[in-house]
């Protein structure tokens, strides 16, 4: 222990003793877990030293569970112990993150750390720069890039219009969600010297932004895609000891379910999340099947706006509504998906827009009026945007696809985008240029040749 900082003394030891470079791969959320478990283990694969430095945010059964189903509990080296909200959380990421590094520089003083972040959580942002503050290095970020556009909406009321416009119109930046995560990606990037981009459109957002493409012949933004897919194929298989039908029977009751799960700040406004649940009404009054899944955040909703009772005596009412808390096993997303019982997830979830662009079987309907994964909109028609305007909106939109058998073709054949093998690409590229420091001065990026000494960040 160092003060509240969890040091596991052996585990970081094993790794910092064996090389002059060492991974430092960081965890934070749920999403953290399983887009970051490939990367350690294609290091291990690699023969790269590597240790998790998870900053502690999710740490119950349900949210902190993915450190034990993707295997990376016995590799946590530090668990820096971060609670609280936003403020405090970025506060203790700040000073806590400089006493870990004072820590490696007293013990480890001659072995370079690369912590490498993922996408838009409050550690993408704020690690980073704590990390630059304290040791004058930059990190590396995978999935980086993520930047939210929206279509141009036009008549949002005519289905069949809408479509059309979102997959063949025009689109536009707009940054102003979600938040944190838009803001925790975009200053992410300014603490990074490698960014790992999903896809062009991503390394174009950072080439606009003035992130080097390359230096001197040295690639900076490098497309690799998404690490989700490796996390996919690692629990591509049904797990022998328990179903997602195990624990939830109640889903082999039907064939074409469509799993609500909605969490972002935004679509828990007041007009928002009426639109959202009122949408849910609709669809189960009409007879379509609705698994609703209740977040933290979500229940909260429903409670301060006197909701979660009336879709309780839904449920008990009706068959075709299952209400269920957060699923524990991310692995029973994805069987779920595949399963051929789950027709489409209406979710406000990044990550999911992802997954399903890979995992054809569900059809994605994304309940927001941007999103920062629109490529898979516009270049592979597998995600459509449901924004939450109204209920009858949302229902009629909803409904629309169901009976289009035109649209439903288009969202499963579209393309994928988002790679294979991404971690083995990450971690293959940091191993060819563990040699390089990671921070550089601008004569430096320019070509001068300068002092070989470190300078003291002051």
């Amino acid at each position: 222990m160092t003060g509240d900082i969890s040091v596991y003394g052996d585990r970081l030891a094993r790794q910092m003793e064996a090389g002059e470079f060492v991974l430092a791969v960081v965890t934070a959320t749920k999403p953290d877990f399983y887009k970051q478990a490939p990367l350690v283990a294609a290091a291990r694969d690699h023969g790269v030293p590597c240790f998790v430095l998870h900053t502690g945010q999710h740490y119950d059964d349900v949210l902190g569970h993915g450190l034990v189903e993707y295997d990376l509990e016995d590799r946590i080296a530090v668990d820096l112990g971060v609670r609280g909200g936003l403020s405090q959380k970025t506060a203790e990421l700040m000073t806590k993150i400089e006493r870990f590094a004072d820590c490696l520089n007293a013990d480890y003083p001659d072995t370079e750390v690369l912590p490498i972040v993922h996408g838009d959580t409050l550690a993408a942002g704020i690690v980073p720069q704590a990390w630059l503050f304290a040791t004058n290095r930059l990190v590396a970020h995978n999935e980086a890039g993520l930047r939210s556009m929206a279509p141009d909406f036009g008549n949002y009321r005519d289905p069949a219009a809408f479509i059309r416009s979102q997959w063949e119109g025009e689109w536009s930046l707009n940054r102003t969600e979600p938040f944190p995560e838009q803001y925790d990606t975009f200053v992410g990037s300014a603490g990074a010297l490698y960014h790992f981009a999903p896809t062009d459109l991503n390394r174009e957002h950072l080439a606009r932004e003035g992130y080097p493409v390359a230096v001197h012949g040295d690639e900076r933004i490098p497309v690799v895609g998404n690490s989700v897919v490796d996390a996919i194929e690692m629990k591509s298989g049904v797990d022998s000891n328990e179903s997602v039908f195990d624990v939830y029977p109640d889903l082999e009751r039907r064939d074409d379910w469509i799993r609500v799960d909605i969490h972002r700040r935004a679509n828990l406004l007041p007009d928002r999340f009426r639109a959202i649940v009122d949408c849910v009404i609709r669809l189960v009054e009409s007879g379509y099947g609705v698994n609703f899944v209740e977040l933290n955040a979500t229940r909260t909703a429903l409670e301060s706006y006197g909701l979660r009772d009336r879709l309780l005596r839904l449920a008990d009412e009706r068959e075709n509504l299952l209400f269920t808390e957060l699923w524990k096993k991310h692995a029973h997303v994805y069987e779920f998906f595949r399963s051929g019982r789950c027709f489409a997830a209406l979710t406000d979830s990044g990550s999911m827009q992802e997954e399903l662009n890979h995992i054809p079987e569900t059809y994605c309907l994304t309940a927001r009026y941007n999103t920062d994964r629109p490529e898979t909109v516009f270049e592979a028609n597998t995600n459509l945007l449901v924004p939450p305007t109204d209920g009858e909106a949302m229902f009629e939109l909803i409904e629309h696809v169901f009976e289009s058998d035109d649209v439903r073709h288009r969202l499963r054949e579209g393309p994928t985008l988002y790679g294979e093998n991404v971690a083995d690409q990450i971690v293959s590229f940091l191993d060819e240029r563990w040699e390089s420091r990671p921070f550089e001065w601008a004569h430096e990026r320019l070509g001068f040749r300068g002092s070989e000494q470190d300078f003291e960040y002051l």
